[in-house]
């Protein structure tokens, strides 16, 4: 009989990348748990650097709460703003705008810009730490153009101004109108964790091999 299945936090307070990070990692014997069943963790202060900001927070997470932590940081990159608002995308137009009113921001700054000022890709760095130190980071992409309007109920942040270009969905969908499956075969948070497969799955071996050798203690 095998034990429970390891527990890894997700070191973010964004609900909706709590709820990808669940799906992502429901195939591999891990248990994720939220910040909001673990307990408040003190990340440090976010810069303009996806991976040291991934790695920031999943070390702070892991330190503070003993367990394995897995993070991530993300943005929108649009070719027509240079770049922007690439990684301050969850602070763009400042804390008073929600998702909606940043995808609103968005699109009045693109309304004078057709064409491929318009293409935009998605970035996102994952970082799973080890309560001793020990880390793993790798990036993961998806191109896209952003729509003169948004579309879709699923998904979160720009997901639903951003049209997916990517072979096989190159039929028009915005991330926001994709099934979850879907979104898991291509999205940029996807990418970066099967990028990250091989760590992951050597967390849930140990983990697995622990709990065979506690109950082999309990039993001798």
């Amino acid at each position: 009989m095998s034990g429970p299945a390891p527990v890894v936090a997700l070191a973010t307070g964004n609900a909706g990348k709590v709820r990808e990070l669940r799906e992502l990692l429901e195939p591999l014997d891990l248990r994720a748990a939220g910040l909001d069943e673990l307990g408040p963790v003190a990340f440090p202060a976010e810069g303009d650097d996806y991976e040291a900001n991934a790695r920031g927070k999943a070390l702070a997470a892991a330190r503070a709460l003993g367990l394995p932590a897995l993070a991530d940081d993300s943005g929108l990159e649009v070719e027509g703003l240079g770049g922007a608002p690439g990684v301050r995308s969850a602070r763009y137009g400042g804390p008073a705008l929600d998702d909606a009113g940043r995808c609103a921001l968005l699109l009045r700054e693109l309304a004078a810009r057709p064409g491929a000022s318009r293409r935009a890709r998605f970035v996102c760095v994952a970082a799973l730490a080890l309560p001793n130190g020990e880390l793993h980071a790798a990036r993961g992409v998806c191109l896209g153009t952003i729509e003169p309007a948004p579309r879709g109920a699923s998904g979160f942040g720009y997901d639903p101004v951003f049209r997916v270009d990517e072979p096989g969905f190159r039929d028009g969908r915005t991330l926001a109108e994709l099934a979850p499956g879907e979104k898991a075969q291509l999205s940029h948070r996807a990418r970066a964790l099967a990028a990250l497969g091989p760590a992951l799955a050597a967390l849930a071996r140990a983990g697995s091999a622990g709990a065979a050798q506690a109950s082999a203690a309990k039993r001798s």
